[in-house]
């Protein structure tokens, strides 16, 4: 019975959840990381330093592999990963949420496009891309629904937090177009 209470609790507090604004601003640079990720099922070390030396990197935090908006959002990303990979970009899909089950989300739901990373200890943190209710972090340290894209040299292009799921592609895209567009230089 408890369980069941304290599932209801978690459900009821996602529904109310609110996410707070990403703190990382266009300017700032991305912290670098380390996570284990996984890409068509396989698993790898995605290092965001070692991404960055093959061009931009778009990088998505979603509360949890599995659930309904961050499964329409993975399908979305890997429909545009070719025209990102045209554009020099890379792709990687970040969650705190359901972290034991990337490696079978990366085949599934990322079509094997891109690669999806479980944050290690601290990443939200350090991103600030916790997901609270009322103020409040939620339980497991998920993730809100926040995307960058960083130039090569670590600076912040483009900083969009919204818990639906819609516009992150679209936003990330004319982003990454704007950077191409200006000789691939970051402000």
């Amino acid at each position: 019975m408890q369980r069941l209470l304290t599932g209801l609790a978690l459900c009821g507090a996602l529904l109310t959840a609110s996410p707070a604004l990403a703190a990382l601003k266009v300017g700032d640079k991305a912290p670098d990381f380390t996570a284990p990720a996984a890409l068509a099922g396989k698993d790898f070390s995605f290092t965001l330093s070692k991404a960055l030396k093959k061009g931009p990197v778009v990088l998505y935090f979603f509360p949890a592999a599995y659930t309904s908006g961050c499964t329409a959002e993975a399908h979305e990303f890997a429909e545009a990963t070719p025209e990102f990979e045209k554009l020099g970009a890379t792709v990687i899909g970040v969650t705190a949420g359901n972290t034991d089950k990337i490696k079978a989300f990366s085949s599934e739901h990322c079509r094997d496009k891109f690669a999806v990373a479980a944050a290690p200890e601290g990443l939200v943190k350090t991103y600030d891309v916790g997901l609270t209710a009322a103020g409040v972090p939620m339980p497991g340290g998920w993730s809100n629904r926040t995307s960058y894209v960083i130039a090569p040299n670590g600076k912040i292009l483009m900083a969009y937090t919204d818990g639906n799921f819609q516009g992150h592609v679209t936003k990330t895209m004319d982003a990454v177009k704007a950077y191409k567009a200006g000789g691939g230089k970051a402000k």
